[in-house]
């Protein structure tokens, strides 16, 4: 029961962040909202911004094995330089 008391602690949010958009954007966001019924446009903006930024985050991750040489099973390859 205590270790969960201490985990919500930790996942509260208590940080605000303050966006200010000009009329265009406001507009877009507004008709978004109102086509795909967001209720809840905090959260909506919350959960755009994050997915953002852990795709960003997971596209830039180094891999294991880097690209740099062709290999036998990239596309590029021809069949004659398989001989």
């Amino acid at each position: 029961m205590r270790r969960l008391k201490i985990k919500e602690e930790k996942l509260k949010r208590s940080n605000r962040l303050t966006i200010m958009l000009n009329n265009r954007e406001m507009r877009a966001l507004n008709i978004y909202c109102q086509r795909y019924r967001v209720k809840n446009r905090s959260r909506f903006l919350r959960e755009t911004v994050m997915m953002t930024i852990v795709q960003r985050f997971n596209d830039q991750m180094p891999t294991l094995w880097e690209d740099s040489e062709p290999d036998l099973f990239s596309p590029d390859i021809r069949s004659t330089d398989l001989k």
